[in-house]
């Protein structure tokens, strides 16, 4: 049977960066998110029993056996999870630059994992679609749902997961998305999670996660934009500073992400409130009113000349097509 889904993408407005298990991808502290309408995924899921072998077909091109290789280990995980055993075509359309900081995995496994129960007929809550997208990759357990969403850290598979904390935000927000660079990231995700852990100011990040999603949690329920952009700010720049310091020390940063910070920052000197998050890669995201994006957009394109802007708002959940 042959199931499509499409899931967003989404940026973390409080930051996940490190697992307390590797093979579960279950995370050392919570996070809160925001899905996005701008960025999505489009997959397919067919098993037939006259299959001779699995396929996965990434944007019109077959991929390799080494680069279905994670696909592929995850779709026999969650086979051997439910008792199936036949052959796989996957056929997926990502609208959303791949690995360079606009969590293009977040939609990929959402969309996978939601296409994958539907094709074999499984009946599974939100809630339960929300881990199997976490065994493929963290942040697409947040996927599920639209508007903002938390993952909960959990202690064990059964208690990681994600719930909506408003699906259908009613808020004055926008987010621009400053596309710097869209080349594949030279420090993996995981890598660049191991080596945050090596900061000293991982632990004391670490042990304000609670305060900060209970904060922005809070913000969001007054609709107090300033603090949304302030909390998202702050945590950027706290998972920012530990893999500045780590033992080996790196950065996601290219110089052009340093100028969208400075811009940030001299538009709010001059009253336009803005805010900044960036994720495990160089692009900008900036959080701001609709009321001053005009004016941001027109301050990135003088100042920034060759950066790509999508302009995003609140997304929906994952869906069957």
């Amino acid at each position: 049977m042959k199931k499509t889904a499409r899931a967003h993408t989404n940026i973390a407005l409080i930051k996940y960066w490190g697992k307390s298990n590797q093979a579960l991808k279950t995370p050392l502290m919570s996070s809160l998110s925001m899905t996005l309408d701008a960025f999505y995924t489009d997959t397919t899921f067919e098993h037939d029993s006259s299959l001779t072998e699995d396929t996965f077909i990434l944007n019109g091109q077959k991929q390799t056996p080494e680069e279905s290789k994670r696909v592929f280990n995850y779709i026999h995980l969650l086979q051997e999870k439910f008792g199936f055993n036949d052959h796989f075509t996957i056929k997926s359309t990502n609208h959303v630059p791949t690995s360079a900081g606009l969590a293009s995995s977040a939609s990929a496994f959402a969309a996978l994992a939601t296409s994958f129960a539907a094709s074999y007929g499984l009946d599974l809550s939100r809630r339960e679609l929300s881990k199997l997208a976490r065994l493929g990759s963290g942040s697409a357990t947040r996927s599920i749902y639209g508007g903002f969403v938390e993952w909960q850290k959990g202690i064990d598979d059964a208690s990681s997961y994600a719930v909506p904390i408003d699906e259908n935000p009613d808020l004055d927000l926008s987010l621009l998305a400053l596309e710097v660079d869209t080349k594949q990231k030279k420090i993996s995700s995981t890598k660049g999670m191991k080596l945050a852990q090596t900061s000293p100011f991982y632990q004391p990040w670490l042990a304000r996660n609670k305060q900060e999603i209970a904060e922005l949690k809070q913000a969001i329920k007054e609709k107090d934009f300033t603090k949304i952009g302030k909390l998202s700010e702050l945590s950027a720049n706290e998972m920012h500073a530990c893999n500045l310091t780590a033992n080996e020390p790196f950065t996601y940063f290219e110089p052009e992400t340093i100028k969208a910070i400075k811009l940030v920052e001299n538009l709010r000197q001059q009253g336009i409130e803005c805010y900044y998050t960036i994720d495990a890669g160089p692009n900008v995201k900036i959080l701001c009113t609709l009321r001053n994006k005009k004016e941001i957009i027109s301050a990135v394109q003088k100042s920034l000349t060759n950066v790509k802007i999508v302009v995003a708002s609140f997304g929906p959940g994952v869906t069957l097509l």
